[in-house]
């Protein structure tokens, strides 16, 4: 496995932080979810997201699969963006949650 698909992946402690931090439930439609939904990455991970926290979310299968492939994806990505900049402040910016092999050198 390369180093940008290991820093892509979501370990389980990432995805166990991410289902707590979203109070086992979908961040969009609120319902309670099994661990195994807090697998949804703001940045994607064709677009070198990274598997951490500040890039993970928790959907339901019909939530993550509209913000996958919806007409909608920019609407849901404004409310995914001021979720996640609520919880991590002004130092969560999209730029860090990118795979960088210069930025990111020996780190992973």
């Amino acid at each position: 496995m390369s180093k940008r698909s290991r820093a892509c992946e979501i370990p389980k402690k990432v995805k166990e932080a991410v289902w707590i931090r979203d109070d086992k439930r979908c961040i969009c439609c609120k319902k309670y979810v099994p661990i195994a939904c807090a697998n949804a990455h703001f940045i994607p991970r064709s677009k070198s997201g990274l598997g951490i926290e500040q890039n993970i979310l928790t959907l339901c299968f019909e939530c993550h699969r509209d913000f996958d492939n919806s007409n909608k994806r920019q609407e849901y990505k404004v409310k995914f963006r001021k979720y996640l900049q609520n919880i991590y402040g002004e130092n969560w910016k999209e730029e860090d949650l990118m795979y960088n092999k210069w930025k990111n050198f020996g780190k992973i």
